[in-house]
């Protein structure tokens, strides 16, 4: 399977809920990378896919009410080869688009030009789901489910406690799995068309490079955060509130006075990198952290600690590991794994398939069988022979279901059944380390950011040239 990295950008700050909400979770900051090897896994192409959750208080009552008094009179705005969309489909996502934009601020478009958008990217994706059906494309329910879970991790809640949350902004169980089910859908869709359509040559890494020597004073700057975070639940009372803040500071305190940043993010922080990663949320670029983030951090020199600052998330403890401006990382945080592939199709199931890596999981756990062992007699990849090694591989390697299990992980660990485009994985990390990148990584990595606009403009053609093809009438204007 080919090596590459996938160009979907989420926002870092996974605990920070009032980042994620705004800007939806499904995964995390990936690029898309280059040459295939035997090992591995390739990315996925097309861009983002996600579900954008508002915060509790954003949507007005009276788009709920409005959009109750409309579902009364629903009638058919446009047909997309012959399948119909009606008003109350328009209505239901313009309200959401209406909330992300008041929320991010700026100018906000008349309703009937943000409306006939809204209509122009439900038309979109309505021949892209129609193409995929075409094309045998279907989720299995095991995915739907590793999605949920995903999506409420990701933005701090449980899956009941998401769907609590998503109940009192009007939206089903149901119609949410249904809009997860649809998204996970159109991004196979896009691998599978606009993957082939990518190249990157050494001539264009070559130009990027060129062009980055040109702009470097206007290169934006990539920074490597340390992050503790406590959390302040929702409806927390005062009392709530200032004891969580105390204990941020206390951590902050303790980290001022010079104790380990990553003792200290492993005993006081709520986030997943805590525990995972000493705290530390890597180093990208400054636009793929939460603008408080960046805004708390500016001008401060390398090793200082901000904070407690405040979201709606809780109190964040920052500390500034790196920055980095026109230029790449010449270290990283390198993983050394190993995994189990069983590749899914009419005869297995995700869900099976998942059933079956749960039972390797377990036997490996209890000390009834070795994983490597197990590797080499069920894992369908080419590392099987080598009991399922992939050796060691920089941030990005893998695709980001695979690369954000594989960092939740300790050494030694074994990771639940996680599902990619190849199939479905078990995961153990053997040794994670720091690594200086040498001159040909370092240049794999700028294929990666080539590939990452290519994949952009690849899409954008492609998705065009199924519009054109499809068959749409419109009826009535959406109101």
């Amino acid at each position: 399977m080919p090596n590459a990295m996938n160009h979907r950008v989420i926002a870092v700050a996974l605990a920070a809920l009032a980042s994620v909400l705004s800007q939806g979770a499904l995964a995390q900051g990936l690029r898309p990378s280059g040459a295939p090897s035997g090992k591995g896994l390739s990315a996925r192409p097309g861009p983002a896919t996600s579900l954008t959750l508002p915060p509790a208080d954003a949507v007005p009552a009276s788009a709920s009410n409005s959009s109750s008094a409309t579902r009364q009179a629903d009638f058919i705005v446009a047909v997309v080869n012959s399948e119909p969309v009606t008003n109350n489909e328009v209505r239901a996502r313009l309200a959401r688009a209406e909330v992300q934009l008041a929320r991010q601020g700026g100018p906000m478009p008349t309703r009937d030009v943000l409306a006939r958008e809204v209509l122009e990217r439900i038309i979109l994706e309505r021949v892209q789901l129609q193409q995929a059906r075409e094309a045998g494309i279907k989720v299995d329910d095991f995915s739907v489910g590793q999605a949920e879970q995903g999506v409420a991790r990701q933005n701090g809640m449980t899956v009941d406690e998401l769907y609590r949350r998503l109940g009192r902004e009007g939206m089903t169980r149901e119609r949410f799995r249904d809009d997860l089910r649809n998204q996970l859908t159109l991004q196979r869709l896009r691998e599978r068309e606009v993957e082939a359509r990518v190249k990157v040559s050494d001539l264009d890494i070559d130009q990027y490079l060129r062009e980055q020597q040109q702009g470097a004073d206007a290169a934006s700057t990539e920074i490597n955060l340390g992050h503790v975070l406590v959390l302040v639940p929702e409806n927390a009372s005062p009392a709530q509130v200032a004891e969580r803040q105390a204990r941020a500071q206390q951590a902050a305190d303790k980290i001022r006075a010079g104790e380990d940043f990553a003792a200290v993010a492993r005993e006081y922080s709520d986030a997943p990198e805590g525990q995972r990663a000493g705290g530390l949320l890597g180093l990208r670029p400054a636009d793929r952290y939460p603008e408080l983030f960046v805004n708390s951090t500016q001008g401060q020199p390398i090793g200082s600690i901000v904070g407690p600052v405040r979201s709606p998330a809780g109190f964040h403890v920052l500390k500034v590991v790196e920055r980095v401006t026109a230029g790449m990382p010449t270290t990283v945080v390198q993983n050394h794994a190993r995994h189990i592939l069983l590749r899914t199709g009419p005869q297995l199931s995700e869900s099976a398939a998942a059933a079956r890596l749960a039972d390797y999981r377990r036997r490996v756990q209890t000390g009834q069988a070795d994983f490597a062992t197990l590797a080499r007699e069920h894992s369908q990849d080419g590392s099987a022979k080598e009991g399922g090694d992939l050796g060691w591989a920089s941030p990005g390697r893998y695709v980001p279901e695979f690369e954000q299990a594989l960092e939740a992980l300790k050494p030694g660990d074994v990771s639940e059944p996680i599902v990619t485009r190849f199939g479905v994985h078990l995961i153990q990390l053997l040794e994670r380390r720091e690594a200086k990148l040498t001159q040909r990584e370092q240049r794999d990595m700028v294929r990666d950011l080539v590939r990452e606009k290519k994949l952009d403009e690849a899409y954008a053609t492609w998705a065009q040239e199924l519009r054109g093809r499809a068959y749409v009438e419109y009826r009535e204007p959406p109101q």
